[in-house]
């Protein structure tokens, strides 16, 4: 396999209720990433396009739709989704296109435009289950996650308190990223203050529905280096994917999200991802899961991510920070977009270009992790410069 590196990245602000169609957001993210690194659409040989179930954005083949916008017209063009694991898993779709040696370029596009969508995004979830075992119970998002959370906290003897902790985190650090529109100063107490969802999940745990698009350029060792002296190569990624059934998994522990990670460690050579780590872009739809998936990439113990939390470690200027970019919950969550934007970021940061919001120190390697489908499915990719 040839060696691939990130050489451009960028996105559109997240919104709600953006006035831009999904093809001008598309547009706006892959000319951007371009744009980045001087380049244009004759540079690029193949474009790999990133978007979530269509039901989440209310257009029947979203990936045709958008083809043109992203790049794709007359090109060799795939689209790719696995839920919210589509962040992290189109550039790995791009890095083995060229990894390969198929093509020397790749652009990865994606985007999702959900806040108009009707019916909710959300009604995709009654129709995805098993129409015997699990359609019955009358699934929806929040209550799937409320279970999830309710095992996990109290396996672990986890407080509420530790959770709300997370969102504080991480609305405080979009309050520095210029493309994020949930950044707020907050305490532990307006967390639990807010609105109870489905216990436990309260309203400012969640990160709402949003529209946005991000992208990156993908490129040969032997064209990046030709074109940029910074930079960041993909040395490792990771996907993997437990039962569909949710209901014979044992929530407490993402176990899919482990194999992703050993897989993309592997291939890093990564053997002891704590020490080895300088920054983590764990996937945060809700607070307890950038817990629950800090513990899968295998950067602390089971049932310690948020005692690591509480001690300062994940902060932007501590040990090992997590979702400095203010992730899902400070960022927002176009679904397919925002697992891209934790890729475009982790860019920023080990470039020293993350304005606003830059991790103090000399980043050399970062992990970025999505999650989603059927709530079984984990994608890794690891990140370095030299």
């Amino acid at each position: 396999m040839r060696k691939v590196a990130i050489v451009g990245a960028g996105m559109t602000k997240f919104v709600r209720r953006a006035l831009e169609t999904p093809k001008e957001l598309a547009h706006q993210a892959a000319k951007a990433a371009l744009d980045s690194c001087k380049l244009s659409l004759d540079d690029i040989d193949c474009v790999v396009h990133g978007t979530a179930p269509d039901a989440f954005d209310g257009v029947h083949m979203n990936g045709e739709y958008l083809s043109d916008a992203s790049g794709g017209y007359r090109k060799p063009y795939m689209r790719s989704y696995v839920g919210g694991g589509t962040g992290v898993f189109a550039p790995i779709h791009g890095w083995y296109h060229v990894a390969s040696g198929m093509f020397d370029s790749c652009l990865v596009v994606c985007e999702e435009k959900m806040s108009p969508c009707r019916p909710h995004p959300q009604s995709a979830f009654i129709s995805i289950f098993d129409h015997t075992t699990e359609r019955p119970l009358g699934p929806n998002l929040i209550w799937i996650f409320a279970l999830e959370m309710n095992r996990y906290i109290t396996t672990h003897g986890i407080s509420l308190e530790e959770v709300a902790a997370v969102a504080v985190k991480n609305k405080k650090n979009a309050l520095g990223n210029p493309y994020a529109m949930l950044g707020e100063d907050l305490t532990v107490k307006n967390i639990l203050s807010s609105e109870v969802l489905a216990w436990p999940v309260h309203r400012l745990m969640v990160s709402p529905v949003t529209d946005g698009a991000s992208a990156v350029v993908l490129m040969s060792e032997e064209k990046a280096k030709k074109l940029t002296k910074k930079p960041v190569w993909i040395d490792g990624v990771g996907w993997s994917l437990d039962s569909s059934y949710w209901t014979n998994r044992d929530l407490y522990y993402p176990r899919y999200v482990e194999a992703a990670a050993r897989m993309a460690y592997k291939m890093a050579g990564i053997t002891e991802p704590r020490k080895e780590i300088n920054i983590a872009e764990p996937y945060d739809p809700f607070a307890y899961k950038e817990l629950h998936h800090l513990e899968g990439l295998q950067l602390c113990k089971k049932g310690e991510a948020a005692k690591m939390t509480a001690s300062g470690v994940t902060q932007i200027n501590g040990d090992l920070p997590v979702c400095p970019s203010g992730g899902l919950l400070g960022v927002g969550n176009p679904i397919a977009a925002a697992g891209l934007m934790k890729i475009c970021d982790l860019f920023w940061q080990l470039r020293h270009e993350a304005t606003g919001h830059q991790v103090p120190g000399n980043p050399k390697r970062a992990v970025a992790q999505a999650w989603g489908d059927l709530m079984q499915v984990g994608t890794v990719v690891t990140l370095k410069v030299d």
